[in-house]
């Protein structure tokens, strides 16, 4: 299957460390804008500007959407963007889904990896606490005429976290003039869901690898330690022990501390 030339936001400064940010299941590379902003400012003399790359994955933000959709799939698409984009010795950094595509990549091209940032997720299978989400997506009437308001009471109606309501609002656009559509590919999300779940392969990875892990979520477990150690032999684990799944939201100057230090070595 041939990869899809994904949508990316870029800052900062070329020529320096690249830094590419991959985001979340029904995410897009807005939901780390002010993380990027900040990773693409040099913050004193001592803490240079970084080459920041926010990426849409595959059937989400401004991304096409397609037929199919697993990680090795997702992680060539990033492959082919590298390749665009001439990148080398890169830190990457993928959120939840987002983070699972970069465990995998490390495992096809560590060659081109710095360093690997890996938030909140880890490399097992996970449980399915979505289907109201895609169930809330895919039921939405966008028929002409319907209106931001009329969608998001629609949402409401079976997504309960005012949170994660106003999340999944960001997906949705004007299609045209006087009809919405969604950002995200909510049907192929609904029939792909147990590949998104999935753990990623067995293989390896020896590239340095951080961890970072929300202490209020349940994506990184205690008792998932040793197997990520074993898997990943030269990474350590970052707990930040206020923060939920959305590290990078609650704890943004932590996040952006890691990635910099991930940058500088």
């Amino acid at each position: 299957m041939s990869a899809v030339e994904l949508f990316f936001r870029r800052s900062g400064r070329v020529g320096a460390t690249p830094v590419v940010i991959l985001h979340g299941l029904f995410g897009t590379s807005d939901n780390w804008g002010s993380v990027g902003r900040e990773l693409a400012e040099p913050s004193d003399t001592a803490i240079p500007a970084l080459d920041v790359i926010l990426v849409d994955l595959r059937d989400h933000g401004r991304s096409p959407h397609t037929d199919a959709i697993s990680y090795p799939i997702m992680a060539d698409d990033v492959h082919a963007l590298f390749q665009r984009l001439g990148l080398r010795d890169v830190v990457l950094v993928g959120h939840s889904m987002g983070g699972k595509v970069a465990m995998t990549f490390a495992q096809c091209w560590p060659e081109l990896l710095r360093k690997l940032v890996v938030v909140d997720i880890s490399p097992r299978e996970h449980e399915n606490n979505h289907a109201h989400i895609i169930e809330a997506l895919r039921t939405a009437d966008l028929a002409p005429g319907r209106t931001r308001k009329e969608v998001e009471a629609h949402i409401t109606t079976l997504v309960k976290e005012p949170g994660v309501v106003q999340f999944l609002m960001k997906n949705l656009y004007w299609h045209t003039e006087d009809q919405l559509g969604w950002r995200v590919n909510a049907t192929l999300l609904e029939r792909e869901l147990p590949a998104i779940l999935a753990a990623i392969g067995p293989e390896k990875v020896r590239v340095p690898t951080v961890f970072i892990r929300g202490g209020q979520s349940d994506y990184i477990l205690r008792e998932d330690l040793p197997a990520i150690k074993e898997q990943f032999p030269n990474s350590v684990v970052e707990t930040v022990p206020f923060a939920g799944h959305w590290v990078h939201a609650q704890a943004p100057d932590e996040v952006v501390a890691i990635i910099r230090a991930s940058a500088a070595t």
